[in-house]
């Protein structure tokens, strides 16, 4: 099971991101459409769908994904709240390391705060990540709202203190919030 992303500049009109989901839930093979919210430009969208799909899109990014421990079903990203796609950046050799720790800390974090893990997923290498001897990593996770992120960074909790055992094989994250666009 692979994906892609795409990362997506559009127009002006304030209704570029819905005119865009609804043409593109139309085809089987898209997973789903973000919308920016917190982090991206107002006319970005972000797209994930199934590898290979013919959508006629013009994406300044696009990175093939293959799932680490989520998803384990091909199933879109549930609607509602916010979804906070983090980019990590880590030593490529830390890559089974960073996947067993993140497993490790999501059953105290989901069953503390409203939130769940859609996916970690491993970006396919690129000639620079070679280059730099790093991995790229995305996690998607849906969270209730805005809020129910800032009070998961409670550094107390068993979860964090496993994710800054994580940390210390990041060398960049970057973390932007984003919802799902409903189909239909």
């Amino acid at each position: 099971m692979e994906y892609d992303y795409f990362q997506l500049r559009l127009g002006r009109d304030r209704t570029a991101q819905k005119a865009l989901a609804d043409r593109l839930h139309a085809a089987p093979d898209t997973v789903a459409v973000f919308a920016p919210l917190l982090g991206f430009a107002s006319n970005e969208a972000l797209v994930l769908t199934r590898p290979g799909a013919e959508l006629d899109l013009d994406a300044h990014s696009v990175d093939r994904l293959t799932p680490t421990l989520r998803p384990t079903q091909d199933a879109p990203p549930e609607p509602g709240g916010i979804y906070v796609h983090n980019w990590f950046t880590i030593d490529g050799d830390a890559v089974d390391e960073f996947v067993r720790l993140s497993g490790e800390a999501w059953p105290d974090f989901e069953r503390r705060f409203e939130t769940r893990i859609y996916g970690l997923f491993l970006a396919a290498e690129t000639e620079t990540d070679r280059a730099d001897g790093a991995r790229r990593l995305l996690l998607m996770t849906r969270y209730r709202d805005l809020g129910e992120w800032q009070v998961s960074r409670d550094p107390t909790s068993d979860a964090m203190q496993v994710f800054l055992r994580r940390r210390e094989l990041t060398r960049v994250s970057l973390a932007r919030a984003c919802i799902v666009m409903p189909r239909g």
